[in-house]
């Protein structure tokens, strides 16, 4: 068997052995890269640290063009349509024409699948300000006039939470009462008003 892929080899024209040699090579390098992303080894998304969590609405860097996993995309299918249109009788500048159109075909549908696939991440944390304007129960006693703080359970995005709440009215809340967020203060308590 040796025998016969050094024959085969041997009998390869130059040009030939070049797209071989790239398509092999690249395509080695993508079943390395695509076990480690399988394993957990491809990103860096589980490394631990002394990073900040509290910094708001920072997306990243967001997608790059020139990254070494879009090289080894890119010389792949390089190599691999060089192979096929070779082979299929194509010339050797209509061949290369094809193989770098093909390379860039994938760096271009990675691009486009990984931009929108970007757009369906959801972030989970509960925002206060969509608590204006819905309506809850007073869970401790809120006293009137902004004189102290009491507490309100309230759906904001679909789940139930317990806030702290002060409000504007002249009249105590008891608990049990129903209310309705008016405004937010200090970015992490509701006023609310009493529903009659």
């Amino acid at each position: 068997m040796y025998l016969d892929i050094s024959a085969w080899w041997q009998s390869l024209a130059f040009f030939d052995k070049i797209f071989w040699v790239i398509a092999l090579l690249f395509s080695a390098l993508f079943l390395v890269q695509t076990l480690f992303s399988l394993i957990g080894g491809g990103d860096a998304d589980d490394v631990s640290g002394d990073a900040d969590d509290l910094i708001d609405g920072d997306d990243g860097i967001g997608y790059q063009f020139f990254t070494i996993k879009n090289m080894i995309a890119f010389f792949t299918l390089f190599g691999w349509m060089g192979i096929a249109a070779h082979s299929s009788g194509a010339g050797k500048l209509l061949t290369v024409i094809l193989a770098l159109g093909a390379g860039t075909a994938i760096v271009l549908v990675m691009a486009f699948l990984l931009k929108n696939v970007h757009r369906l991440r959801h972030d989970g944390t509960m925002q206060i300000r969509n608590a204006i304007g819905q309506t809850g129960n007073a869970y401790l006693f809120i006293p009137a006039n902004r004189s102290g703080q009491g507490k309100v359970h309230i759906k904001v995005q679909g789940s139930l939470h317990e806030l702290p709440a002060v409000t504007d009215d002249d009249q105590d809340i008891a608990t049990g009462r129903l209310v309705k967020v008016t405004s937010i203060v200090n970015e992490r308590i509701l006023l609310v008003t009493l529903v009659s």
